[in-house]
């Protein structure tokens, strides 16, 4: 049965949102894919090249066009999806507006070769400018081909506004992985400049589609997820817990099979993770709504990306338990418990006593300034807690007093005091294994510094200063990683292969779409290289048309925060070298994405808080 072509009333036009559908090649790619899965279409092939600007091509073998609907084809507002205004009401098709072919046509050459299942013969059009120039009869599949040559040959403007290939590509790259996801029915290949970049099986499977277009890692790290019920039927992936992205590209909503945008799905969603999401990182999501089409509003702009939603607040409630139950259920966190009930007072038992004292003060008794003294305290709180003092690990009570005189304030006055920003500073503890606490014995100041932050400044200028004077020392791996992306991140990478190289990453193509990291740069260490270069990854992807210098400050801007972390327990030695290294850093204040590294509050401030002085 085929579909017949109807040309819209003015009513139903002046209904439809105005606005351009052809904006670029992968505008094209879109509209034209979407035309195909509408027709029914099993097999969907995209072929371009120069990324999309001089050959698009889309094969389908859906219903086909019958030969008396050609000449209605490319005339504006003509369609087969709806008849009337009424129909927007419960639009279930991807297209609906009849504007797309008829706008492709005006800026393109179009070949267009059709038939229905029934018809003996295809037939062959050819359109220049919106106008057919001639059709002929031709012997072929049931199906249709449409093939776009020579984009905006008759508007420069526009084509003067065209990103580079690689950018170009990447779109259309993008298009293709979505509508695929969406439709797991239907077997995809997409072939760009000759090359195989996707293909999939049509088999229905979504995980299997999953694996096709974003590869190994992704698919080994995804939990399915359902829910039905009379309003909403939902059904897709999220990644476990410990599986994030530096940014939300790896999110994917379809609803009734239409890719979307929408914050309020991807709130909800990292809303029920709760609090097992670090910052700046999102778990990766597909999942897949189907609701009734009169509960929705597509047409609110000529892409369809976005949505409205009749009843936003109870989906959104559905989606968060959904995601919150699922994660609950298959990841609970073990509790260690205590064999020992302790008290709740005793819980709460600090072993750092860090007293503000005033040393010219003749009625602060309780003061004890001495070595002797401080042992005492020092000696107590090492029993009552039996854990560790700031970030040492005690093992032996005498050798933890005796390491921690050597913090104390030297009594020789002949000992040269160190320079930079903390001319006398005194460190005293750490807190939440992050915050370094430190008084200047000179100033009457105490000062809380952001580990992280302080060590990701330093690597940062070290790393920049190695980049400058091109001596970047590198790390082989004992053990190469071998990194299996989607196309679109072996793209990027690829693209951006001579930056990693001159900033000490190594890394070789292991075919198809994986590479292999050989080396990183020494300067951090051990990091987890895999999971470093990705993060390095996901933050370039945001801009490909960032400039040389801009990327090359940003990758060395993440690959600082492989520095010490937050939590990360530290030794006496290291805090000493870290506030060391601080106080000779261009810009000790802040860390390269401009948070404080230094709080600091005077004795008089302090003593202000606690009402000590007015």
């Amino acid at each position: 049965m085929t579909t017949k072509i109807n040309i819209l009333d003015d009513t139903t036009i002046n209904k439809i949102a105005a606005g351009e559908v052809i904006e670029n090649p992968s505008s094209i790619v879109k509209e034209l894919v979407e035309n195909s899965i509408d027709a029914g279409s099993k097999s969907i092939i995209i072929e371009v090249k120069n990324g999309g600007k001089t050959y698009i091509r889309v094969t389908d073998n859906g219903t086909g066009i019958d030969i008396s609907d050609i000449n209605l084809v490319f005339l504006r507002h003509t369609t087969s999806k709806i008849k009337s205004a009424k129909d927007l009401e419960k639009v279930m098709s991807l297209g609906f507006r009849g504007e797309a072919l008829a706008s492709i046509a005006a800026v393109s050459h179009v070949q267009m070769i059709t038939k229905t299942k029934d018809a003996l013969e295809g037939i062959e059009v050819n359109v220049r400018g919106g106008k057919i120039v001639d059709k002929n009869e031709v012997g072929c599949p049931s199906g249709t081909t449409i093939v776009i040559k020579n984009l905006f040959y008759n508007t420069p403007v526009r084509k003067k506004y065209l990103k580079t290939e690689a950018s170009e590509s990447s779109k259309i790259t993008d298009i293709v992985y979505k509508l695929s996801l969406a439709h797991p029915e239907i077997s995809f290949k997409y072939i760009r400049d000759n090359k195989m970049i996707l293909k999939t099986s049509g088999n229905n499977d979504i995980k299997s589609t999953i694996y096709d277009v974003f590869g190994k890692d992704i698919f080994q790290n995804i939990i399915p997820i359902s829910y039905k019920d009379s309003n909403v039927d939902i059904n897709g992936f999220i990644s476990n817990p410990s599986y994030t992205r530096g940014n939300r590209k790896y999110q994917y909503f379809f609803v009734n099979d239409r890719y979307v945008r929408s914050k309020m799905i991807s709130k909800a969603i990292e809303e029920g993770y709760k609090e097992l999401l670090t910052i700046n990182r999102y778990p990766v999501a597909i999942l897949c709504l189907k609701l009734n089409p009169e509960t929705i509003d597509v047409n609110i702009h000529p892409s369809k990306l976005q949505i409205r939603f009749q009843q936003e607040e109870l989906i959104k409630k559905i989606i968060y338990n959904l995601v919150h139950n699922t994660i609950k259920n298959k990841y609970i966190i073990p509790e260690i418990k205590s064999e020992k009930k302790v008290k709740k007072e005793e819980k709460q038992t600090s072993f750092i006593d860090i007293k503000i004292e005033d040393n010219n003060s003749s009625n602060n008794k309780d003061v004890e300034p001495s070595v002797k003294g401080y042992e005492k305290r020092l000696s107590y709180n090492i029993k009552e807690n039996n854990n560790n003092y700031g970030n040492i690990n005690i093992k032996d009570e005498k050798k933890f007093i005796f390491e921690s005189k050597k913090n104390l304030p030297s009594d020789d006055k002949n000992k040269k005091k160190d320079t930079g920003i903390f001319p006398n500073l005194k460190v005293v503890g750490v807190i939440f294994s992050t915050y370094i606490l430190g008084e200047d014995l000179d100033n009457k100041i105490f000062y809380i510094i952001d580990q992280h932050a302080a060590h990701e400044r330093i690597m940062y200028e070290k790393y920049k200063e190695q980049y400058l004077n091109e001596h970047i020392v590198i790390q082989n791996l004992l053990a190469p990683e071998v990194i299996d992306v989607s196309f679109k991140d072996y793209e990027s990478i690829i693209n951006n292969i001579e930056i990693f190289k001159r900033l000490g990453f190594i890394i070789e193509d292991f075919g198809g779409n994986n590479l292999i990291l050989r080396g990183v740069p020494m300067i951090f260490g051990k990091p987890n290289s895999k999971e470093m270069f990705m993060e390095i990854l996901d933050n370039i992807r945001s801009d490909l048309n960032t400039t040389y210098d801009l990327k090359i400050d940003k990758i060395m801007k993440l690959a600082c925060t492989n520095s010490i972390k937050g939590g990360d327990r530290i030794q006496d030695i290291e805090i000493k070298k870290l506030i060391n290294d601080l106080s000779k850093s261009q810009n000790p204040f802040t860390c390269p994405h401009g948070r404080p590294i230094i709080i600091k509050m005077t004795k008089y401030e302090l003593e202000k808080k606690f009402k000590r002085i007015q």
